[in-house]
């Protein structure tokens, strides 16, 4: 299992990087459209990867719950990250305008921030729905408590990223003019 997260996350980036290139150095406008568009179809594969793997009978582990926090976080921020690395090399290949970056401080940033911390949270969500959906696919308490405890471990991202809106709410940096 972990060998199949390993790939998609890696596929990620070949499919990423691969579309860039066709899109910005070959001129292939198209191709790097259709590769990107693939992406997503890693997120289906890892997804069939753990159904299978759990209704063929294996005892779920924290690789599962890995499995479903990946998922969690591609939905929320995969295709953010396309967007931007998609600006980051229309920039640098193509002489396109620089990507936008997050407001530099005030209530815009901590506006911001509360924004990008909601994306965490739902990123969250969504692993503990994908997560609650396997534990009742598999339907046997004993073989998925592991991924209960998982559910429990991962609640600590939310929780601790939580202290960068909160921080900005409560100490903003000053704007800086022209940003």
């Amino acid at each position: 299992m972990l060998a199949v997260i390993i790939g998609c996350e890696v596929g990620f980036w070949v499919f990423l990087g691969l579309g860039l290139l066709a899109r910005y150095v070959l001129r292939m406008r198209r191709t790097g459209a259709a590769l990107l568009l693939a992406v997503p179809l890693l997120d289906l594969v890892l997804l069939g990867a753990t159904v299978i793997d759990v209704r063929g009978g294996a005892a779920t582990t924290w690789q599962h719950g890995l499995a479903a926090a990946y998922l969690g976080f591609t939905v929320m921020f995969g295709h953010r990250t396309i967007r931007w690395a998609d600006a980051w090399a229309s920039h640098r290949l193509a002489g396109g305008p620089p990507p936008a970056k997050p407001p530099a401080g005030g209530m815009a940033r901590a506006r911001y921030e509360w924004i990008v911390w909601l994306r965490i949270l739902a990123a969250y969500a969504i692993t503990c729905a994908l997560l609650f959906a396997i534990i009742w696919l598999v339907g046997d308490p004993p073989r998925t408590e592991a991924l209960t405890q998982f559910m429990l471990g991962v609640a600590k991202v939310p929780l601790f990223a939580l202290l960068w809106p909160i921080s900005y709410t409560l100490w903003p940096k000053k704007a800086t003019p022209g940003r």
